[in-house]
């Protein structure tokens, strides 16, 4: 019974979520530091973000606790479901929240700590009631979604820069296409919640394909940025470089055949391209080092 209670309370941290935020935090904090030179700020740092991220999620599900019961794909969440009782995944979002920001705050650096507070608040209270009153939601939630990068790089640096904005910039991209893709797999269910998808105004999709199509084509050069800026050499170039025509190739499928089928292998190649991204820049590092 206590196995059941805990596994719950994981879920409602959004783990597959968390795990992407902890990427992409890496990959900030690593580029800004010029490697990981410290590993104890950066597990402090992880444990922040990670608290903090968690707890924003649990409040998700109890702001959306009503509509998930409508939705086939998220009827069988904790709350939903009866597991956990609202009152109880409140609480345990605030805490978890205060808890991280705490260990941001006094741990790493007061930017960082507020980078993450300006995630949460834009996440809880921006995106998630913008959700059910403009399609504009998907945007305004790719702001928060892009801030892990820069909490990372002023763990390392404690300023922000240009470089921290081409990492920004690179996952605000990225998260249309992947949150385009979730949609058009469960457009009758976000429909059914009354969410105000882009798919749903538009119930032909053209302009969720259009955004899908131009957001993949857009992410290639923006991906080139940290090689021309002197961030990382031509291995992460070329890799990224593949790694982009991939993922448009996957998407122009996606657009061509409109299919649940090809929106799934757009949705798993959006996961895969952030940890790819991680890999090359750490492999072009290492491989850097190692040139005579």
């Amino acid at each position: 019974m206590k196995k059941k209670y805990l596994l719950a309370y994981l879920e409602l941290s959004k783990p597959r979520i968390l795990t992407l935020v902890l990427v992409t935090t890496t990959i900030g904090y690593y580029l800004g530091a010029k490697g990981l030179v410290a590993v104890t700020p950066y597990l402090k740092l992880l444990m922040g973000i990670a608290l903090t991220c968690g707890g924003s999620s649990a409040l998700n599900h109890y702001l959306e606790r009503e509509y998930d019961s409508k939705m086939e794909r998220t009827q069988n969440r904790p709350i939903p479901s009866g597991v956990i009782m609202p009152s109880h995944a409140l609480a345990f979002g605030i805490c978890l929240v205060l808890l991280g920001i705490t260990v941001l705050y006094t741990q790493v650096n007061i930017l960082a700590a507020f980078l993450c507070l300006l995630a949460a608040f834009l996440y809880i209270m921006v995106y998630t009631p913008m959700k059910r009153v403009s399609a504009l939601s998907t945007t305004v939630g790719a702001f928060p979604g892009a801030i892990p990068p820069l909490a990372g790089w002023a763990a390392a640096t404690g300023t922000l820069n240009f470089d921290a904005g081409t990492l920004f910039l690179i996952l605000f991209i990225w998260q249309h296409p992947h949150f385009y893709a979730i949609t058009w797999m469960f457009r009758e269910d976000y429909k059914k919640a009354g969410f105000k998808i882009l798919l749903n105004i538009a119930s032909n999709g053209e302009a969720s394909l259009s955004h899908i199509k131009w957001c993949t084509l857009a992410l290639i050069p923006v991906s080139m940025i940290p090689t021309l800026r002197g961030l990382s050499g031509y291995f992460y170039l070329i890799g990224i470089l593949l790694s982009g025509i991939a993922l448009l190739f996957v998407a122009n499928s996606f657009v061509r055949s409109q299919s649940n089928a090809d929106g799934r292998k757009l949705l798993k190649a959006t996961v895969m391209y952030i940890p790819a991204l991680l890999i090359l820049i750490v492999l072009d590092s290492t491989f850097a080092s190692h040139l005579p």
